[in-house]
């Protein structure tokens, strides 16, 4: 089993240990579709002109995109004009590559790994469309900071959706987690972010998660509701710590990037949540992101159970994808 990047086996927990076999096995119909080919190609011989062109197509048949594609055959060329690179050395640095394109993003923002600052108040929305796995995120991301040791609140603030508010306050009961909600139909979320806002302030809490529409009615604009709510937040908590999480769901490939670029500017992105590896041939939908879109890549779900959610390691995820 490989142990994070610079420890020793040892030095990893259980814990890590089973979330590693649970992101590989996540992992397994991108790896079977994208590394067995790969591989095959490979073999004992040197790097090739004709197995670069392999590699492209697997790639971006693994939904990498065209961008980060590029940038790694561009540095894999490059090499090949230098030297002779043997299957081993041509692996590792693939890997390399893949880590630089996916670390760029959270390099840039200054903040190696997403954590609530204590003593703080610290405001998360999860933005995405219907369907992508948003509110489950949210109700694993709660349980993950209560095991981290933060007070958390939820806003319940996806008014629009039928069933969405008991979704949410579901998943506070398995946390323990108060919910702040207005069981009104068609309630402002504006309104449940400014009263939820207020209760952590009078409570002291850490961390107030927003659970967010994914689509709204005819009459309404779903992104002029985002930015409608962001007001209210940057409006009374400005000296808040805001992060804005747009959820993927990775089955949905090139499509998932769309919908970050949609979400950019209405709900100020920070970074992104990928969900439903473990249902997807698409998992290097990852790299297009951190490459197109340049966004940090913060958590990644690989399972149903409430703990498979994680903190994002590009050194684990490429590992686990290029895994033989």
């Amino acid at each position: 089993m490989l142990a994070a990047q610079g420890r020793r086996v040892d030095q990893v927990s259980l814990e890590e240990i089973d979330w590693l076999g649970r992101l590989r096995q996540g992992l397994e119909k991108t790896r079977r579709g994208f590394v067995t080919q790969l591989l095959d190609s490979l073999g004992d011989d040197p790097l090739s002109p004709e197995l670069l062109d392999d590699l492209e197509t697997a790639l971006l048949r693994a939904d990498v995109g065209v961008s980060a594609t590029d940038r790694v055959l561009e540095a894999l060329r490059q090499r090949l004009n230098e030297e002779v690179v043997d299957s081993a050395e041509g692996l590792r640095f693939l890997k390399e590559q893949l880590r630089g394109i996916l670390d760029g993003p959270i390099e840039a923002s200054g903040v190696p790994l997403l954590a609530p600052q204590h003593e703080r108040l610290n405001v998360w929305l999860m933005v995405g469309v219907n369907g992508v796995g948003k509110t489950t995120t949210l109700g694993k991301l709660a349980n993950l900071a209560v095991r981290s040791g933060y007070s958390c609140l939820i806003a319940a603030a996806d008014t629009f959706r039928a069933a969405a508010v008991q979704q949410v306050e579901a998943w506070g009961e398995r946390s323990h987690v108060p919910v702040i909600a207005n069981p009104s139909a068609n309630a402002d979320p504006a309104a449940v972010v400014y009263d939820a806002i207020g209760a952590a302030k009078a409570k002291g809490t850490e961390l107030v998660l927003v659970d967010t529409a994914g689509r709204l009615q005819t009459k309404h604009n779903l992104m002029e509701e985002l930015s409608k709510v962001r007001r209210i937040i940057d409006r009374l908590a400005p000296d808040a710590a805001v992060e804005s999480l747009l959820v993927l769901d990775a089955s949905q490939g090139q499509n998932g990037l769309r919908q970050a670029m949609a979400f950019a500017t209405a709900a100020g992105l920070t970074g992104v949540v990928i969900t439903k590896l473990d249902g997807s041939a698409r998992g290097g939908v990852a790299l297009a992101v951190a490459s197109e879109a340049g966004l940090p890549i913060r958590f990644i779900g690989a399972g149903e159970g409430i703990r498979d959610l994680r903190p994002f390691n590009s050194f684990e995820f490429v590992e686990a994808l290029l895994a033989g």
